[in-house]
């Protein structure tokens, strides 16, 4: 995209919108499909202030999962069962309608099974154990599969793991390659139609009733329907939205020989999580050991907390040689106090869609319904 627009782009280029969805991440490219799809004829443009989007959707560590068992039970105890099971249904369907929508090569999806690992000394397994038989009764309603989670003991050595005494398996559980999905969201959403501005920052907007005027440094553009898709980096832009931003980091190692941990895999209430990828490994995560320091929108890592994911590696994976790193980043995550992901009416013709939870591969698409829905 060009830095510049010349008199002759400009009439069709910034013409009046049908609708205008800020932000080209996840959760904005769904929704552009969603709402193509219901409103044929309709004018709509995404505008992403960076070149390419750099949040959360393209920095995150790429799980296809619905929920770990520590995590279901805690989430149950937060928001009650039912809240939780409603949560656990649109990652599931979230995740299926990915799968319909492209080919598992196009987005290197690779359903490789879900892990959860346990240490007896430091977690409660026996009553982790004794809810598995619930927690499988509920998903088969969601999944149609008679066993969910199984205890998976045997697989510790054979993954070269040490450490861990007990770990959970849900084999219908996968990883995928998050900029290659984005990517292929973005040929799609070119192919509907949808105009995509990028670089250009939404600094402002105005709201009066009938249109909405969306202020840029250089342009203004005039809507119908503004659809705000910023998840945790909306606080410049929705001061009054209660969304916490918290920093996620993850660091990739150099191929390793003979590696033999195949799978997605969450550790600690899914504060850690980690998988391979091919013969490298991926992990990210970590924040609870400095809970204060990651509440933060700044995208960098810290020292801190890359040690710490490193003496995870070395401390629970055997490998057959040093583990070199080659690669650390972070993204920026939007949680709410509940949970669940915000759908908040800003005002007549503004609609603020944030705050994923960490869940925005698996939810996003569910999510987008909603929003459709309501437009």
């Amino acid at each position: 995209m060009q830095a510049s627009v010349s008199i002759w782009e400009e009439e069709s280029f910034f013409a009046p919108q049908d609708f205008v969805i800020a932000g080209s991440g996840l959760v904005g490219l769904w929704t552009a499909l969603e709402i193509r799809s219901k409103y044929p004829r309709a004018k709509i443009t995404i505008i992403e202030k960076d070149s390419i989007p750099r949040g959360a959707s393209t920095r995150n560590a790429g799980f296809a999962c619905f929920g770990s068992p520590t995590e279901m039970l805690h989430d149950a105890a937060l928001l009650g069962e039912d809240k939780m099971w409603e949560l656990v249904e649109m990652r599931y369907r979230g995740i299926k309608k990915i799968r319909k929508t492209f080919a598992d090569k196009k987005i290197d999806f690779d359903k490789c099974g879900g892990y959860e690992c346990f240490i007896k000394e430091k977690q409660h397994i026996e009553n982790i154990a004794g809810r598995l038989s619930s927690l499988n009764k509920g998903l088969k309603a969601i999944t149609g599969k008679k066993t969910n989670f199984v205890f998976a003991n045997e697989k510790i050595s054979d993954f070269n793991f040490t450490g861990f005494d007990s770990m959970i398996e849900n084999r219908h559980e996968g990883g995928l390659h998050s900029g290659k999905l984005v990517q292929a969201l973005i040929r799609k959403v070119l192919k509907a139609d949808v105009q995509i501005i990028s670089g250009k920052e939404i600094l402002g907007w105005n709201d009066d009733g009938k249109k909405v005027a969306i202020d840029t440094a250089k342009f203004q553009f005039k809507t119908g329907k503004l659809v705000v898709c910023t998840n945790a980096l909306s606080q410049k832009l929705l001061p009054t939205c209660n969304i916490k931003p918290v920093r996620g980091q993850i660091l990739l190692t150099a191929p390793i020989k003979n590696l033999k941990m195949k799978g997605t895999f969450h550790y600690d209430e899914g504060f850690y999580y980690f998988r391979n990828l091919g013969e490298k490994i991926l992990i990210g995560g970590a924040r609870n050991s400095s809970f204060e320091a990651e509440e933060t929108a700044e995208m960098v890592t810290t020292e801190g907390i890359q040690q710490t994911l490193e003496q995870f590696v070395k401390s629970h994976i055997k490998t057959s040689s040093p583990v070199v790193v080659t690669h650390r980043w972070s993204g920026i995550m939007g949680l709410t106090t509940t949970r669940l992901p915000m759908i908040e009416q800003v005002s007549n013709n503004i609609t603020a869609v944030v705050a994923c939870n960490g869940m925005g591969v698996a939810i996003s698409p569910i999510i987008a319904e909603k929003v459709a829905g309501i437009l």
